[in-house]
C-alpha cells in the first residue's frame, strides 16, 4: 500500500473510532511528516520496519527535544504501526520502548440528558433519520466500536434472546445484551426503511442509499451534525457513545467485570478508567450540594 494511503486510513481511524481531537491529529500529521523526511526511502508500507521507530526516537533524543514531544511522536508512530498491523497491512512485532510517563486523560462523556437530546436529533420523517436513530440507539445500548457497528450483519443478532455477538479486536468474540426498547427500533428499521433499500438483500444491517454499508466517516459526520442539532458539546465522536455506555452503566451500579466483558477489554485496568470518571462526577455533585449549605 502507498504510504499516503496508509496515513489517510490511520487518521480516519483516529478521528472516527478514537475520537482524537483536531489539534492532536494536526500534531500527528507533523510528526509523521518529520518521520518520513528522516526515512526518505519509505514509499510503501512494505518499506516500514520497527527499527525505524527506535532510530527516529533516538535521533529526537540526541536533538534534545522535549520529553513531552518525544512521547507524543513515539505514541504517534507506535499507534500508526499498531493500526497497520491490526488492519493486516503489515506483519511486525512492535517494540516496547522506554518512554516518559504521562497522565492518562479521562474520556469525554455526555450526561444522560444530553444523550437523550442526541438520540432524538435525527429526523424520523426521513429514511436516513430512521436509520441513524437506530444506529445511535444500538451503539449507546451496547457500547460497540464504530467498526463493529457499521459491519453488523444479520448473523450477529439473536432477536429472540436480545443479544448481539461481534468479533472485536484480536478477533475475540463477545456477546452483548440489548434492551427490548433498542431492539424494537432495530426491528422497525429492518422491516420498514431497510426493506425499501436497493441493497435489501445485503447481509449488512446498516446501508446507505446505494445499498452499501455505512462508512466510518459518514457516521462520524452525522453524529457531529446531530450534536449541533441537539445543542450538545461538539467534542463528540462515535467513540463517545461507547464511553457513555460504560460510564452510565457504572454510575447505575453495574459490575466492573461485566462492563469489561461487554466492552471487550482484555485488561480490567482499561475499564477502570470509567470508574475514575464516575467517581469524579459523584464528588463534583457532592461538592456542589455541600456548597449550598
Amino acid at each position: 500500500m502507498e504510504i499516503n494511503d496508509s496515513v489517510s486510513l490511520y487518521f480516519q481511524h483516529l478521528q472516527v473510532e478514537k475520537g482524537v481531537s483536531r489539534i492532536t491529529i494536526q500534531n500527528y500529521r507533523e510528526d509523521l511528516k518529520l518521520f518520513f523526511s528522516v526515512f526518505e526511502d519509505i514509499k510503501t508500507t512494505d518499506d516500514l520496519m520497527v527499527e525505524q521507530i527506535s532510530g527516529f526516537i533516538q535521533k529526537e533524543s540526541e536533538d534534545l527535544k522535549a520529553a513531552s514531544t518525544i512521547l507524543r511522536r513515539y505514541s504517534c508512530l507506535k499507534n500508526y504501526f499498531q493500526f497497520l498491523v491490526g488492519e493486516g497491512i503489515i506483519d511486525v512485532d512492535i517494540p516496547n520502548l522506554q518512554k516518559p510517563k504521562g497522565d492518562k486523560k479521562l474520556p469525554f462523556v455526555l450526561s444522560t440528558e444530553d444523550i437523550d437530546l442526541l438520540l432524538e436529533a435525527p429526523d424520523m420523517k426521513k429514511e436516513t433519520g430512521q436509520r441513524d436513530r437506530v444506529m445511535l440507539e444500538i451503539m449507546y445500548a451496547t457500547g460497540l466500536r464504530v467498526s463493529e457497528l457499521i459491519t453488523l450483519q444479520f448473523k450477529n443478532i439473536d432477536f429472540e434472546s436480545g443479544v448481539i455477538t461481534v468479533y472485536g479486536k484480536g478477533n475475540k468474540q463477545r456477546s452483548v445484551p440489548v434492551s427490548s426498547f433498542s431492539m424494537d427500533y432495530l426491528r422497525k428499521y429492518i422491516d420498514g426503511t431497510r426493506r425499501k433499500n436497493k441493497g435489501h438483500s445485503s447481509n449488512y444491517i446498516f446501508l446507505n442509499r446505494e445499498g452499501k454499508p455505512i462508512s466510518r466517516i459518514y457516521f462520524f459526520k452525522q453524529i457531529k451534525r446531530y450534536a449541533e442539532i441537539a445543542g450538545v458539546d461538539d467534542a463528540i465522536s462515535p467513540h463517545t457513545l461507547r464511553h457513555c455506555f460504560a460510564t452510565h452503566l457504572l454510575n447505575n451500579g453495574a459490575d466492573l467485570r461485566a462492563v469489561q466483558e461487554m466492552l471487550g477489554h482484555s485488561k480490567i485496568s482499561t475499564t477502570q478508567i470509567y470508574t475514575h470518571l464516575s467517581t469524579n462526577r459523584i464528588m463534583a455533585a457532592y461538592d456542589k450540594f455541600s456548597s449550598r449549605k
